[in-house]
């Protein structure tokens, strides 16, 4: 086999609607429980992913992610399952939990001066834009060089798959929120050597039913 046909298959997917969500909350570090609407999402992912034959999963340790592993893995055999902090969502710090509106109303000035900061800027007690890259960075790296010829699958949040995109792009970062992932939706990247195709960006599979908007 060629080292050009031996390429590395990634699918990286976002976790369902969550009541923090729902009501538009910043969540990060923290956890909230899966609405009614995100369980049906992650059936329909792990209906959608259900053919492919993934030889390893990477896990951001969060409730909402692990259920979604869980519920992707359910009726497979056994594969190496690794939870990994790097692929968390960014640390809202003491901005989590809280509404866009009731930051701006409790933290005006710390709001401004995050957004004038830009990838650098960062809520008290929490991370950077900057900073989730330099963690993510080396997590990605491993991926890339450590499982050639793999099927991985990474269950994570929005802001790492923006970065992963960004990178696989050649973008700056701070464009990141150019590239928008939905809840429950996949990102799928075939790796050959230092080549990356993109193979599928925000793929959202369809819902079994009526369901309600995200």
């Amino acid at each position: 086999m060629t080292a050009r046909s031996r390429h590395t298959s990634i699918w990286l997917v976002r976790h369902g609607q969550t009541d923090a969500n729902r009501h538009r909350r910043y969540l990060g570090r923290g956890d909230s429980p899966l609405t009614d609407y995100g369980r049906r999402q992650h059936a329909a992912l792990a209906r959608r992913l259900r053919a492919l034959p993934f030889t390893r999963v990477i896990v951001s340790p969060t409730e909402r992610t692990r259920a979604l592993a869980a519920a992707i893995l359910d009726g497979r055999s056994p594969i190496p399952v690794l939870e990994d902090p790097r692929w968390r969502e960014i640390d809202h710090g003491r901005w989590e939990g809280l509404t866009y509106r009731e930051v701006m109303q409790r933290f005006p000035a710390e709001a401004q001066a995050r957004w004038a900061a830009g990838i650098e800027g960062r809520p008290t007690d929490g991370e950077s834009l900057a900073d989730v890259a330099n963690r993510l960075a080396p997590a990605w790296d491993e991926v890339l060089t450590h499982y050639p010829g793999e099927r991985i699958l990474i269950v994570t949040h929005a802001t790492p798959i923006q970065l992963v995109i960004c990178w696989c792009c050649r973008q700056p970062i701070a464009e990141h929120w150019r590239w928008r992932v939905d809840l429950g939706s996949i990102t799928a990247l075939d790796t050959y050597g230092t080549t990356i195709i993109v193979r599928t960006v925000n793929a959202v599979p369809r819902l079994v039913g009526a369901g309600e908007s995200v």
